[in-house]
């Protein structure tokens, strides 16, 4: 699976980009969200990264999701309520992908909007700072269906706690052999990396 992250621009594209702002990716500057789809197909989005990556722009989440057949964690930044739930769903529809499509987001009001919309669509509650109880209170609440939580917080207790009430765990980020090897004791269901080829030998095990 691939995680990406999804903002809608000024002219209410979809567009995967996981910064606020372009400045530290591109060639511009400003909010992603100040930006038409035009304005950023304009922009160098690759340079950044290495030269051989020179030219490419910023893509739509259809793009993204026409061109990677895996299943895609999308993980939503809405600006207030914008209207990127309605929007991205749309796409994923559209695309025919929607069966291979898991939503996120540190957003629990983006998700409560998400599951109001579409009542089957596979939603994952992001955590980080909240209490096992409240964190468990709100997947209830959207409906979650995994739990995808910071490392640090991935304990044997909590992770019991949270696989009592049926929920999967697949914590982020996890680059390291000592970390993934930690996790795994621990009881994690999945990982999230930037790394994947350091661990894709621990797949048989």
């Amino acid at each position: 699976m691939i995680e990406l992250d999804v903002q809608l621009t000024r002219d209410g594209e979809v567009v995967v980009i996981h910064d606020w702002t372009i400045d530290r990716t591109t060639d511009g500057n400003g909010a992603v969200r100040d930006q038409t789809l035009m304005a950023l197909r304009r922009l160098d989005a690759g340079a950044w990264f290495a030269p051989a990556f020179r030219g490419e722009h910023v893509p739509t989440l259809a793009e993204v999701v026409e061109g990677v057949r895996l299943p895609i964690n999308v993980e939503l930044k809405p600006c207030g309520d914008d209207g990127l739930e309605a929007r991205a769903l749309a796409v994923v529809r559209a695309a025919g992908a929607f069966e291979r499509v898991v939503f996120s987001s540190f957003d629990l009001a983006a998700l409560e909007r998400l599951r109001r919309l579409s009542p089957e669509t596979t939603i994952a509650l992001l955590w980080e700072t909240l209490g096992v109880a409240e964190a468990l209170r709100a997947a209830e609440r959207v409906g979650a269906r995994a739990l995808h939580l910071r490392k640090d917080e991935a304990t044997p207790e909590t992770l019991a706690a949270f696989g009592a009430a049926g929920l999967p765990v697949r914590v982020w980020t996890v680059n390291e052999r000592a970390e993934m090897d930690r996790l795994v004791r621990a009881g994690v269901d999945g990982v999230f990396t930037d790394y994947p080829e350091r661990f894709l030998h621990l797949r048989g095990r």
